[in-house]
């Protein structure tokens, strides 16, 4: 696939994210001297290595490959920016999604990336019902994916947005932003006297063979239900039911008390945009359509 230009990536975020992802600090032509590894805190630098949290349940994303290897997206980028940064990114598995951001607040890891949502409620600790739970994290923004709702091939049921799913069996995978939707859609298919019953797996392979049996759409982000459509069954078993809906920003998160690795990790990344090495790994998983044109903490509020 042809690269993202830079004029690409700028109407993109125009069209599907406001200006997001514009207000961020930029790269300029001095950036390329700066040491990362030197602004790295002691301790990681001493380390020589950064733990990452992350649940192989989503390709194309993150996911084992048929060589049981770590693939996708986020293991690509996580390796370019160890590169950047002058330290080995080490993948930790994390099992079910819904375990990544407790992880990292609990140090099992120092940073998480697994396709994760940038949203107010993670980035503030908050439920979905808006209660305080936790102090939350921080993310570095680095691509933009919407939801995606994933359908028998052709479509049966006629199924093309959130408010079609009443009346309907739906999966999605615990834990996730796409859960809490579907879970808030409930009420209002009840008043409309069309009730909404929800699946949830800890899997995005378990929620396909859902959407085979008893699921009549599968709700996850974006490029996972496109992925979807375009490998099960050699294209043959899905399709999208609609286009892409909410666009947002999926963010590396980071422990509010750890600013400082947070902000060297913006500057890696923007220095992979800059230096043309995002695109590359973009365009190596058919993914370039959520390019950003650079990197900023917290761009979700």
């Amino acid at each position: 696939m042809a690269h993202t230009t830079g004029r690409g990536r700028t109407a993109l975020v125009a069209v599907i994210g406001g200006t997001l992802l514009l207000g961020g600090c930029g790269t300029g032509s001095g950036e390329k001297k700066v040491d990362l590894h030197a602004l790295l805190p002691e301790a990681v630098r001493k380390a020589g290595v950064l733990k990452v949290g992350t649940s192989f349940t989503a390709a194309p994303v993150v996911y084992r490959n048929d060589r049981n290897e770590p693939d996708g997206l986020d293991p690509h980028l996580a390796d370019k920016l160890g590169a950047a940064l002058g330290i080995r990114m080490e993948l930790q598995d994390a099992g079910p999604f819904a375990n990544v951001l407790p992880g990292l607040m609990s140090r099992q890891y120092d940073i998480a990336m697994s396709g994760i949502t940038d949203t107010r409620e993670r980035e503030e600790g908050l439920d979905k019902d808006g209660k305080q739970t936790g102090p939350g994290v921080d993310f570095v923004d680095y691509f933009m994916a919407g939801i995606g709702i994933a359908v028998d091939k052709g479509n049966p049921q006629n199924i093309a947005d959130i408010d079609q799913l009443c009346g309907h069996t739906v999966v999605v995978k615990k834990g996730t932003t796409h859960d809490d939707l579907v879970q808030r859609q409930v009420k209002a298919c009840e008043h409309d006297s069309k009730p909404l019953k929800v699946v949830q797996t800890d899997t995005d392979t378990a929620a396909l063979e859902k959407l085979k049996g008893q699921a009549d759409a599968f709700v996850t982000d974006y490029p996972k239900a496109k992925y979807a459509a375009q490998t099960v069954d050699n294209g043959n078993a899905f399709q999208m039911g609609g286009p892409q809906i909410q666009p947002r920003p999926f963010g590396i998160a980071v422990r509010k008390e750890d600013a400082a690795l947070r902000d060297v990790l913006m500057r890696a990344m923007n220095r992979l945009i800059t230096d043309g090495t995002y695109d590359q790994v973009l365009a190596d998983h058919d993914m370039a359509v959520g390019a950003i044109q650079n990197s900023v903490i917290n761009g979700s509020t």
